[in-house]
């Protein structure tokens, strides 16, 4: 038996995670977001076992409440935690200031590292009692973005939330290497969602929640580092460090400007 906690589990990256860890004999999923009745909806439809918590991650007693489901509903059993909820709101620092950034934060990175807080004695407890193979124990997957790499105008909240999310998961996956729990992490770039249905980008650079779900099985059970949604997106991060200039060029080309900051993770 597997257990996997999926946040932002009702619509986008996080659904089609759902959808493609249940594809695995012997899973069961907890699916987190705020939403009840997609979550209920979704549970339904899987082939596994899946169990809900209807919660906004923002609020305090929100890591606790899902610790308490997995010991209650799971045995307190956990193998796979997906940090995948997350939202963007769009503005420039002068016209949007601190608040903007901190309600960001708050989502982005506050409540992805209070949850994990919260599950990581699970993790490290079903490490311990994993027989040593070639498979990958436990595992957390954190879903960055290619924003938390390289930045536009606009969107400097958002990055700036993503880019906490990646040096943390950094570190993060050198400190609990010795306690058994493989912390993997993955970069989508633009991806076609519910509340991003990116129409006016061209189709070359723009993936889908699929294809993300797939990237974020490869960074848990697949034991990867980090993978980038697409692929090709790594060249930006490529460039972000041995051309700036050119980069920052670039990004303040015209109509840069313009494209939506929503990158995949899921509001809610």
């Amino acid at each position: 038996m597997s257990v996997a906690v999926i946040t932002g589990a009702s619509s986008g990256i996080g659904e089609a995670t759902a959808r493609r860890l249940a594809r695995e004999p012997g899973t069961e999923l907890v699916l987190v977001a705020r939403r009840e009745d997609r979550l209920r909806a979704l549970a339904e439809e899987l082939s596994v076992p899946a169990t809900i918590v209807a919660v906004d991650l923002t609020e305090d007693d929100a890591p606790q409440r899902v610790a308490d489901h997995l010991r209650e509903h799971h045995a307190g059993r956990l193998d796979l935690l997906v940090n995948n909820a997350g939202a963007a709101w769009r503005g420039t620092f002068g016209d949007e200031g601190w608040e903007n950034v901190r309600r960001t934060m708050e989502l982005n990175f506050d409540a992805q590292v209070r949850l994990t807080e919260a599950l990581l004695p699970l993790l490290r407890a079903t490490a311990r009692g994993h027989t040593p193979t070639k498979s990958v124990g436990p595992a957390i997957v954190n879903v960055a973005s290619t924003a938390g790499r390289v930045a536009r105008a606009g969107s400097g909240a958002y990055s700036a939330s993503k880019f906490a999310l990646i040096g943390w998961t950094d570190a993060l996956h050198l400190e609990e290497r010795e306690h058994g729990v493989h912390v993997g992490m993955v970069l989508p770039g633009f991806i076609r969602t519910e509340g991003f249905p990116a129409a006016e980008l061209p189709s070359a650079i723009v993936s889908t929640a699929e294809v993300a779900a797939e990237a974020i099985y490869d960074a848990g059970p697949g034991g990867k580092a980090e993978r980038y949604v697409p692929r090709p997106y790594y060249l930006a991060s490529f460039f972000r460090v041995v051309a700036p200039r050119l980069t920052r060029r670039v990004l303040g080309g015209k109509g840069a400007g313009r494209l939506s900051t929503k990158t995949g993770a899921d509001a809610d």
